[in-house]
């Protein structure tokens, strides 16, 4: 198993899709931060720089756009790159994620765990 040694932080309140994101993106060799809330996921976020942000909008505490808000007012944040990962296909959400510089939208219905790694691997090769 060849470790990339990125690091990427997993933000999302579904126990299940946690673990399952989580399980799968050691299985690929990342390092990887959770967070089952919006406020958690800032503060880990801001503490430890991740390479990638994985982001659920729908959460307690803070909803994803607002985290994904307050992370490009920070001089960090305002260029990790962030990839939204929601059960919701809402037109407005997915414009205001764009408007912040989400990487990339995805509704996780139409996604496979393989098919979600393969786009963070995208993006991190770009970088």
């Amino acid at each position: 198993m060849a470790s990339t040694n990125k690091k990427i932080l997993i933000i999302e309140d579904e126990a299940l899709m946690l673990r399952s994101l989580s399980d799968k993106f050691r299985e690929e060799g990342f390092s990887v931060l959770e967070a089952n809330d919006g406020a958690n996921g800032l503060d880990s976020a801001l503490a430890n720089h991740p390479d990638i942000i994985l982001l659920d909008i729908i959460m307690p505490k803070m909803d994803g756009l607002t985290v994904l808000g307050k992370l490009r007012q920070d001089e960090w944040g305002k260029e990790v790159p962030v990839i939204i990962l929601t059960n919701l296909s809402d037109s407005d959400k997915v414009a205001e994620a764009m408007k912040n510089r989400a990487y990339d939208f995805l509704v996780k219905a139409d996604w496979k765990l393989e098919d979600i790694v393969r786009k963070v691997k995208e993006k991190l090769a770009k970088d």
